[in-house]
């Protein structure tokens, strides 16, 4: 399958560079949904993005428990804010705990369902699953809310592709004498290979950081 591309840390951090495996890049203003303006004043919001970027620092050194207390603090403090919620299911996801971060990265869009980030990310953690179908109907919503959005309409035509792949299998499964249905397969697999996203045999490439930012 593809390797679908999850949305780090950055684009939900205001004002601070932040780094992943593989970039940095500086993170732009949350959209307004992102916060109640009326919850903080401009020190507590100061404070609220410096802890917010040690956090963050925590997750990239892999300290996941003490990141995710710092995290949980901070959305005990102010729970209209996304980003402390939204960087937990990063740290949950780099961890390796899949449900963990499934459940929280569902209950983040299902409080801001505007925003695309989320969704993108539920999307990848549903692909790990073999889930596709849920990873298309995310990835789907999230490129309806931002259709400037261009790591989740790279990950939805992986998503597609893996889709097809699928039926295709199927199909040569159940129809021996097939011809058509094999050509399409094999056209899907070397195509994985070509993209460096994986091999002959259909299997999954390691995943790479995506590009921070909307």
């Amino acid at each position: 399958m593809p390797s679908i591309r999850l949305h780090r840390l950055s684009a939900f951090v205001v004002a601070v560079c932040i780094g992943t495996a593989a970039s940095l890049a500086t993170a732009a203003q949350p959209p307004a949904a992102m916060q109640d303006p009326r919850g903080m004043n401009d020190a507590e919001r100061k404070a609220y993005t410096q802890s917010l970027r040690k956090a963050s620092d925590l997750v990239e050194r892999k300290q996941y428990a003490a990141a995710i207390e710092m995290l949980d603090k901070l959305t005990a403090e102010h729970p209209r804010e996304a980003q402390a919620r939204f960087v937990k299911g990063i740290a949950l996801t780099d961890e390796g705990r899949t449900d963990d971060a499934i459940a929280q990265f569902r209950a983040l869009v299902a409080d801001f369902p505007e925003l695309p980030e989320p969704r993108n990310n539920l999307a990848v953690l549903y692909a790990k699953k073999g889930e596709y179908r849920l990873a298309r109907d995310e990835l789907e919503r999230a490129v309806q809310a931002a259709p400037d959005y261009a790591i989740a309409h790279e990950n939805l035509g992986d998503v597609y592709a893996r889709l097809a792949q699928v039926e295709y299998e199927r199909t040569v499964a159940l129809d021996k004498l097939n011809r058509s249905a094999p050509a399409k397969l094999k056209l899907i697999r070397e195509a994985e290979v070509a993209g460096g996203t994986g091999s002959a045999d259909g299997t999954p490439a390691p995943g790479n950081p995506a590009t921070p930012g909307r």
